[in-house]
Formats: C-alpha cells, structure tokens, sequence
C-alpha cells in the first residue's frame, strides 16, 4: 500500500473511491447494529469472515457472527457498537483494504446483571475485500484497552 501521493491521478481517485465507499458502509454498519438489526449485517461480511471480539474469542463465519450479533443485541441494557474509522489504506490493486480505527460498547444499567452503565472500548482492524464491485469485510479484530463503569 503506497500513499496516495505516489499514485497517479486515475488510481488517486478509485483509492479515494473506495476509501469513500468503505468509511460508508462502516457509518451504515453501525446504524444496524443501533438499531440492532442483525440479519441486515449479514451482507457485509464474506461467508468465511473471522471477528476476534474485544476480549479475544474468535467468531468464525457470517453466520456464526450475525448470531453472536442477535445475543449481544438480546443483553439487558446493551445500547450499541460503534465503530469510528480513522484511516482506510486501499491495496494497490484496489482489491484489499484495511481500515483502523477505534471502537466502543455500551450498556445502561441492568440490575441485577449491572448496577451501573458499562462502556468498552479500544482499537480495530478491518480487512475489506472487493467482491462483485462491493467492498465486504474478511476480519477483523477488536481489542478492549479500556473498561468505564460496572
């Protein structure tokens, strides 16, 4: 992955355009899982994708992953997921992406499960990958470095 200031005009602008494309269906991603809306998740993600959760457990395949998604979407006073990307670097055959960023969980009270609010949160990584002209995620990683509250 070169920086774009070392690719030429036609290839700064498919870059950009699945930078563009990818910070999209993240921001999309993220308004499903608020509104917890699992199997409409399942798109964005290859058949085979991997999701190493923030505590280091593996979730392997699409459906195993909408699942854990419907699980963590029934626990009391869970409110979200949010990932917020902070840079996107396109492979240089515009086939591959990998997007940083940083992420966070939320939970409200739920006695007696917790008596007070929850917040997780950390760094991920995103591989996408260009399928059919569409960009879906193969993995990613998250990892908790912080815990606010119950």
């Amino acid at each position: 992955m070169r920086p774009m200031t070392e690719l030429t005009a036609p290839a700064r602008a498919d870059a950009l355009a699945s930078e563009n494309a990818i910070r999209a269906r993240r921001k999309l991603t993220n308004k499903l899982i608020k509104g917890r809306d699992a199997g409409r998740l399942k798109p964005f993600f290859t058949p085979d994708a991997l999701v190493i959760a923030g505590d280091g457990s593996p979730i392997s395949g699409a459906n195993a992953i909408i699942r854990a998604f419907e699980i963590q979407f029934a626990e009391p006073g869970f409110e979200a997921f949010l990932r917020e990307t902070s840079r996107v670097e396109i492979a240089d055959d515009g086939a591959r992406a990998a997007e940083h960023g940083t992420w966070t969980g939320t939970w409200k009270p739920a006695p007696p499960l917790r008596s007070g609010a929850l917040t997780l949160s950390g760094p991920y990584l995103a591989t996408w990958k260009k399928v059919i002209g569409q960009w879906v995620i193969e993995n990613e990683v998250f990892v908790t470095v912080r815990t606010d509250g119950a």
